[in-house]
């Protein structure tokens, strides 16, 4: 049994893009919103984080040649993936970008 994913699928295409954006506006409603605890404050911080992570990824993809043929596997769940590994990173504390943005935020006078 095989089974074919058309990778220029209108269906999967629109879905990924709109994912991405609700996830941009929920990310934008968090920080104009203001967070009451300290732990609102952080998780913010790193949700923030792993978005600008994804981002990064997807940019550093569209640098790398590609061949005649494509994954389509990697074409259709390589949004999921990057996401993950964005969430690990944060999650790991890796980068860092969230706890300085956190303390930052603390010192510049957030009233939390």
């Amino acid at each position: 049994m095989s089974i074919n994913i058309d990778p220029n699928s209108q269906y999967f295409m629109n879905g990924a893009m709109a994912a991405d954006k609700s996830r941009e506006s929920i990310l934008e409603d968090k920080l104009q919103s203001k967070p009451t605890t300290d732990e609102e404050l952080m998780e913010v911080c790193k949700s923030f984080e792993a978005y600008l992570l994804e981002q990064v990824m997807k940019g550093m993809e569209k640098t790398i040649p590609t061949e005649d043929r494509k994954n389509p596997y990697l074409e259709h769940f390589g949004d999921m993936l990057y996401q993950e590994y964005a969430k690990s990173a944060t999650e790991n504390q890796e980068l860092g970008l969230a706890q300085m943005l956190y303390e930052s935020m603390k010192r510049n006078g957030s009233d939390i």
